[in-house]
């Protein structure tokens, strides 16, 4: 298990370096944007309490299995995965866990481009524009305009890419991830103090069995995979970047920490507000992907210090999406590096042609490539369900059978107390890598490709 190359490999400077880059790539618009949409439609409260005891078990149990993976291999997933065996589904696990954020970047580099729009728009104090019924529709069917947008967002994540890991990836996310926790806390106490306000908090963080349903469990553990960026080859990246010294167990903690604050956070920054603008009405709570680009303007218009409120908004989304389209695209660069023999510099830029190519589809998708469709879905719409409802879950599975069936439980434990003198939450590990997990990601893969074609209703 010897590094292919370890003159070139970076590693984070140490605990903080890793918990912070690992919380980045956790908190993004999965958190922001996708949380507090699926929180409204399936129960609020007790959604919200569901989420918690699956980052609690699910969640930890990934981020370790995945991190420790990484370590003890110093190599990022196709390499980690085929230190193990030479099977062809061990070959296959590594290979998607590499592949994933090779073609979830560029959609997801789109949408950053959206908010860039968006963060323009409000500095230069057009709020008002953003709310006018129409907007975001006419915006994303302009192909010259997100195509603008998207190409700036790109550039910047490849520029912080370009830098290292320590020099680039480490230096911002230390920089933006305590930004942006100040700028969540300011704008979710602004949130909760609107009138009539305090409906929507009562809604979010008060848990009613009479709203729990079994969609409201599939749903959170679907959200799992977006908030705390597993199954996608990010924390087995990571992990190889970690010093030996680093609890494994405690980044873990921390990391779960920071991501459940941020996604309560998000929550609080955006059902209240919605709550008190539509009079709790349930249709506009539940308004889905729609909710940041379409409703929240509209909220913020209707808002005291509306342009001021929504430049921090939008600034806290961008540094969001930053975070996590760092962590993507060093994934890939890393695979680059490891499985090809490439540099940096090369890896960097064969991604980031990738990137534009693939993100070019996504960002004509709605406007002069929207003849084109695929499943009956736009290019964005496709590589999404691709990535989150069919390759992560099986990225998922096929993770928990290399560590609890050829791995072993023994070889992890020892890899985690390097860091610490004991593997604290064993039990629940154990129990969570052998059996639960591989159960909970065949749900969801099976019941987002049901939902996907019209055979259940989500």
């Amino acid at each position: 298990m010897n590094r292919k190359h370890p003159e070139k490999r970076g590693a984070f400077s140490g605990k903080l370096g890793y918990v912070l880059s690992a919380a980045g790539a956790s908190v993004g618009l999965g958190n922001i944007w996708r949380f507090p949409y699926l929180a409204a439609k399936y129960g609020g409260g007790i959604f919200l309490l569901v989420y918690i005891l699956l980052a609690l078990t699910f969640g930890y149990t990934m981020i370790v299995a995945e991190s420790a993976l990484g370590r003890m291999t110093q190599k990022s997933p196709v390499g980690a995965f085929r230190s193990f065996g030479k099977k062809k589904w061990i070959s296959f696990g590594g290979w998607i866990n590499a592949i994933i954020p090779i073609l979830i970047v560029p959609y997801y580099s789109v949408i950053g481009g959206w908010v860039i729009k968006y963060l323009a728009e409000y500095i230069r104090g057009n709020g008002t524009k953003l709310a006018e019924d129409g907007y975001f529709g006419s915006f994303i069917s302009n192909g010259v305009s997100t195509e603008l947008c998207f190409v700036i967002f790109c550039l910047i994540t490849l520029a912080i890419i370009y830098a290292g890991v320590q020099n680039g990836i480490e230096r911002v996310s230390k920089m933006m991830m305590p930004v942006l926790v100040v700028l969540s806390v300011v704008i979710a106490i602004y949130s909760v103090t609107r009138p009539g306000a305090i409906e929507g908090v009562k809604y979010f963080l008060v848990p009613n069995v009479k709203n729990f349903s079994w969609m409201t469990v599939v749903a959170a553990m679907g959200q799992m995979f977006y908030s705390l960026s597993i199954a996608m080859g990010i924390l087995i990246t990571f992990g190889s970047y970690m010093k030996k010294d680093t609890s494994i167990e405690g980044a873990t903690r921390n990391v779960e920490v920071f991501d459940t604050a941020i996604a309560i956070m998000a929550g609080l920054m955006i059902i209240p507000a919605v709550f008190a603008f539509s009079g709790g009405d349930p249709d506009t709570l539940q308004a889905g992907p729609s909710l940041m680009f379409i409703t929240i303007p509209k909220v913020f218009a209707n808002m005291g210090l509306g342009t001021g409120v929504g430049i921090l908004f939008f600034l806290l989304v961008l540094f969001a999406a930053l975070t996590s389209s760092i962590a993507l695209t060093e994934s890939a660069v890393a695979t680059f590096e490891d499985e090809l023999g490439w540099g940096r510099k090369k890896s960097t830029v064969v991604i980031g042609l990738i990137m534009i190519g693939l993100g070019t589809l996504s960002s004509l998708g709605y406007g002069p490539l929207g003849f084109v469709k695929i499943l009956g879905m736009q290019f964005l719409d496709l590589f999404d369900f691709l990535t989150n409802s069919v390759m992560m879950p099986i990225a998922a599975f096929v993770t928990s059978l290399l560590v609890s069936r050829v791995v072993g439980i023994d070889k992890i434990e020892e890899e985690i107390r390097h860091g610490e003198s004991k593997f604290r939450r064993k039990k629940i590990f154990v129990v969570m890598i052998k059996y639960l997990c591989p159960i909970f990601a065949l749900i969801i893969l099976l019941s987002s490709v049901a939902n996907a074609f019209g055979w259940i209703s989500m």
